[in-house]
């Protein structure tokens, strides 16, 4: 059985991205700096994912981790107990 990765937050963040720039998304939850990695998973079997901003706009990260569209969300914490 594969680990799943804790909850980091139950809405999505909303971020302002800069076009260009890499965004290091937190795959395994433990981060305490959501929704962008600080080093947490290096007990885990996670690792994070680049997000290269294609332009400069208002994106919304996914904080529960459970989304289809990592790192993007995709409204699963709706559906969450």
């Amino acid at each position: 059985m594969s680990e799943m990765p804790e909850i980091g937050g139950r809405a999505p963040i909303t971020v302002d991205v800069e076009a260009g720039k890499s965004y290091w998304w937190c795959a395994c939850g433990r981060s305490k700096k959501q929704p962008f990695c600080d080093g947490s998973h290096k007990v885990t079997s996670f690792t994070p994912i680049e997000f290269k901003a294609p332009k400069s706009e208002k994106v919304w990260f996914c904080a529960c981790k459970r989304s289809s569209k990592k790192p993007m969300c995709d409204g699963t914490h709706k559906t969450l107990a």
